[in-house]
């Protein structure tokens, strides 16, 4: 699915299952919350946490698609077109970060 798609989709979904989008603050609180969760679930498979006993059924790719949704509402409702704002940042990160990367000797 491409990307302005995926933000069409979603507004419909919101327009007719979702009956309206919640507030621009509502959505930033709620990508927060997603955000977070995910964030859990990294702790504990690849950092030092250990699981507990409600994280057992996690589903990260669940949490991310999640945060992909809240964003693409929040895009929706900014009027942002994320396939322009996202080859934009492709255009800057080639201007500003072409040999930085290359030159970090931490990434060697």
């Amino acid at each position: 699915m491409e990307i302005k798609e995926a933000q069409k989709k979603v507004d419909s979904w919101i327009n007719t299952t979702g009956v309206r989008y919640f507030s621009e603050l509502t959505n930033m609180v709620i990508l927060s919350e997603e955000v977070g969760e995910l964030a859990r679930i990294i702790a504990r498979k690849y950092g030092d946490q250990s699981f507990k006993k409600s994280d057992e059924s996690f589903d990260m790719a669940d949490e991310m698609a999640d945060i992909l949704w809240i964003l693409i509402c929040l895009a929706n409702q900014t009027g942002t077109d994320l396939t322009s704002a996202l080859e934009n940042n492709f255009k800057k990160k080639d201007l500003r970060d072409h040999l930085r990367h290359k030159n970090n000797p931490k990434l060697k």
